[in-house]
C-alpha cells in the first residue's frame, strides 16, 4: 500500500490563478463602468435640467405679462451670460424670475454659487439668446463630451 499523506490545502499556483482570474474580472468591470463618463453625463444632465428649469420660469413670466419678455432678455443681442453683469434674471427687479417664477436660480454644477443671487455678483455659466424675428429663447451651456471629455455646447431652444 502506499502511503503517501495527502494535504488538505491550496497549492501556490492555484492561489495565483484564482487572484489573475479576480484581477481580469475587476478590470473588466471598471472599464464597463467608467466612472469618469459617468461623472460627465451626470453633470449634462444636470445642466439640461437646470436650463429647462429657466426656460420654464421664462414661460411662466411670460404667460403672466401678457407675452413680454423680462427686460433682461428683451435687451439681450447674441449671446450674454445669464449673471449680474449681463442678463440678471435675479436682481430684484419686477421683473426678475426669482423667487416668483424660479425658487433659485440653477447654477452650472461647476459654477460658485452664492447662497442668494439677490445683491450679489453671480454668474451662472450659462449663456441666453433672444432670436429678434421669432422671439424664441435659447440658453447654452457649456458640457462635456460623455466619452472624450471634450467641451460640448448643450442648447435649449423655446
Amino acid at each position: 500500500m502506499n502511503n503517501l499523506k495527502k494535504n488538505g490545502g491550496f497549492t501556490l499556483i492555484e492561489i495565483l490563478v484564482v487572484i489573475g482570474i479576480i484581477a481580469i474580472l475587476a478590470t473588466i468591470v471598471l472599464i464597463a463602468i467608467n466612472p469618469a463618463r459617468q461623472f460627465r453625463q451626470a453633470g449634462n444632465t444636470q445642466r439640461t435640467s437646470n436650463i429647462n428649469a429657466i426656460l420654464n420660469g421664462i414661460g411662466q413670466f411670460v404667460a403672466d405679462n401678457k407675452g413680454t419678455f423680462p427686460t433682461e432678455i428683451d435687451n439681450v443681442a447674441g449671446f450674454q451670460a445669464i449673471s449680474s453683469s449681463d442678463a440678471n434674471l435675479c436682481d430684484g427687479s419686477t421683473s426678475a424670475l426669482v423667487p416668483k417664477y424660479i425658487p433659485a436660480l440653477p447654477f452650472d454644477p461647476k459654477a460658485i454659487v452664492v447662497a442668494n443671487c439677490v445683491g450679489n455678483s453671480y454668474d451662472t455659466l450659462y449663456l441666453i439668446d433672444k432670436d429678434p424675428t421669432s422671439g424664441r429663447i435659447t440658453i447654452r451651456a457649456n458640457g462635456e463630451n460623455p466619452d472624450t471629455g471634450v467641451l460640448m455646447q448643450i442648447d435649449v431652444t423655446r
